[in-house]
């Protein structure tokens, strides 16, 4: 019996550190707005999850980076376009609930219900937080049948409004004329995923152009962001901002 017993705490030893193994924490960045204090925690790849004024708000929740289970529920969802590595379903599941606003695109919409699209341009605002769908997609990088990754029309970056503090999330997107044309953005997310997004001279080149007071690389695949910080590190009015973001627990085919 005593050896029974034994056996059976070193199984739930063994299994609550694999667990611990599985999902480490994660980091946060903390923010004052003149509305109250912006947390940012950073997931992995283009998930993101911000608390404020007693809201909770993930962005592209994707279960191959975390056990979403384990997280907080979702007051607002965002999400930017339907790529599996953008819409999780089960992700969704875990943090929605009945009361959840989950804000998409159309092509999103096709699989995932009772949300509120946004379409490119479109402003809207949830618990006091002002939502601006800013179009996210590619000028240049193509699948091998000629077809952009992402066309226009079919993805959204978003510019929340937290008090005075404008925060964009651009999504899936390389360098384009909307993004370029944004103004007095204090925080923003770029991806920089070579092929898919941007490469770090795009990143730059948008950088220069709209000059967020703080960058975020995300998404970043297996680019090299010391590249990008090169190409920026003349600049006065940007500050980088390199943080910590999950890779995938295991692998999985991404369909873009």
């Amino acid at each position: 019996m005593k050896y029974l017993i034994g056996t059976l705490l070193l199984i739930i030893f063994c299994a609550g550190m694999v667990m611990a193994q599985e999902q480490e924490p994660f980091g946060t960045d903390t923010i004052t707005t003149s509305a109250g204090d912006l947390e940012i925690t950073f997931i992995g790849h283009a998930s993101l999850m911000f608390r404020f004024d007693g809201k909770i708000i993930h962005i592209d929740p994707w279960g191959q980076l975390a056990d979403y289970s384990t997280l907080p529920d979702a007051d607002l969802i965002l999400l930017t376009h339907h790529h599996n590595d953008h819409l999780d379903p089960l992700a969704i599941q875990h943090v929605r609930t009945e009361s959840t606003i989950v804000v998409l695109t159309e092509m999103c919409a096709t699989g995932i219900k009772n949300g509120v699209i946004m379409k490119n341009g479109d402003q809207d605002t949830f618990f006091g937080i002002e939502v601006l769908a800013i179009p996210a997609y590619n000028l240049v990088h193509k699948r091998e049948n000629g077809v952009l990754y992402h066309p226009k029309g079919e993805g959204n970056g978003y510019v929340l409004t937290f008090g005075e503090t404008r925060v964009y999330i651009a999504g899936d997107t390389e360098n384009t004329p909307e993004m370029k044309a944004l103004e007095d953005i204090d925080y923003a997310f770029l991806p920089m995923n070579v092929p898919y997004t941007m490469t770090p001279e795009m990143v730059a080149d948008a950088v220069n152009a709209f000059k967020p007071a703080v960058l975020y690389p995300y998404h970043t695949g297996d680019t090299d962001v010391s590249e990008l910080v090169k190409l920026l590190e003349g600049s006065t009015t940007t500050q980088i901002r390199i943080r910590k973001m999950n890779n995938r627990r295991h692998k999985t085919r991404i369909q873009r």
